[in-house]
């Protein structure tokens, strides 16, 4: 039944995020607002969801490891398996933004001022409102840069008028959002189940597979997207959840209930997830939208599950 439940969940999973892709196009047609904005706000805070409830929850329940890992795992996840596959399975990701100049220092701000509260033991309540206000501060930046804004002829201007019938995207929108939050939560509470009938550790399932199911919206999302031809909704929406993820996940937990963490507990995932990152603004810096940057993340991938198989054995 597990199986069963887990495919049907996919498959929710996957027409959501198509729905959302097709309804936020549209959208970014209308007002003239490039893909990538698009993606970085409304889609990332979006497909964000599972992770902000997942931390928040274990917040709220005096789990400040669950809260810590889900965001940590699910960053790694997202920079190592998402764009790791997008470049794997595309024929050719040509990007119209320039990631490295407009948004690496946005992939690695949050990374930064984590590593530094982690390594401090805690997380307050006023650290956890500065690292929200640190999204907004990216969304102020994006809307204020908005110099990636398609040009349409009048014809194109006419049809996406037409085209833009805004009860309709908000109701198919919302529809979207939940068919893919939804669809994430069943995947990972079956994919949960087969774990532990297979005899895989409880570590493993809470720390490997909360991690996985909370990132598939963003894998489900940036692959069709990339697929599409939407290279750069592809990209945009992984640095805007991994934004989302420390700021706005990370950051209302701990508002809801200070973090404290033991730094030497998460020494090698923290370093994967700086890693990860790093190796992201590398890729954007010199263009290497390839098939072997795309093996390279996978590859920090495997260490990265070979590391946490081990330790949970």
């Amino acid at each position: 039944m597990n199986y069963l439940i887990f495919i049907i969940s996919l498959a929710v999973l996957i027409y959501g995020a198509d729905i959302v892709i097709k309804q936020s196009e549209k959208i970014a047609l209308r007002f003239g607002i490039s893909d990538y904005i698009i993606s970085a706000t409304l889609i990332a805070l979006g497909t964000s969801l599972p992770e902000m409830a997942a931390s928040i929850g274990a917040s709220l329940h005096n789990k400040p490891e669950l809260s810590v890992s889900n965001v940590i795992g699910s960053n790694i996840l997202n920079i190592t398996l998402v764009i790791g596959s997008v470049l794997l399975i595309t024929k050719k990701v040509v990007p119209d933004r320039d990631f490295f100049a407009k948004d690496s220092s946005w992939a690695l701000f949050p990374v930064l001022i984590f590593i530094v509260l982690a390594f401090d033991g805690e997380i307050s309540r006023l650290s956890g409102l500065a690292l929200m206000a640190l999204m907004g501060g990216y969304v102020l930046f994006l809307i204020k840069n908005n110099t990636d804004a398609m040009e349409l002829d009048e014809e194109e201007k006419a049809e996406a008028k037409r085209n833009f019938k805004p009860l309709n995207i908000a109701v198919l929108l919302v529809a979207g959002f939940v068919f893919v939050i939804y669809g994430a939560d069943y995947a990972i509470k079956s994919a949960s189940e087969i774990a532990r009938s297979l005899g895989v550790s409880e570590w493993f399932v809470g720390v490997i597979l909360v991690a996985f199911g909370t990132s598939l919206p963003e894998f489900i999302v940036s692959v069709m997207a990339a697929l599409k031809g939407k290279a750069d909704m592809a990209i945009g929406n992984i640095i805007g959840s991994n934004m989302a993820n420390i700021s706005v996940a990370l950051g209302a937990a701990a508002f809801a209930n200070p973090i404290h963490l033991n730094f030497s507990h998460y020494v090698f995932d923290i370093t994967t997830m700086a890693v990860a990152t790093f190796m992201l603004v590398f890729i954007t810096a010199n263009k290497m939208y390839s098939k072997p940057a795309g093996i390279s993340l996978l590859v920090l991938l495997t260490i990265f599950l070979e590391h946490s198989l081990r330790m949970a054995s």
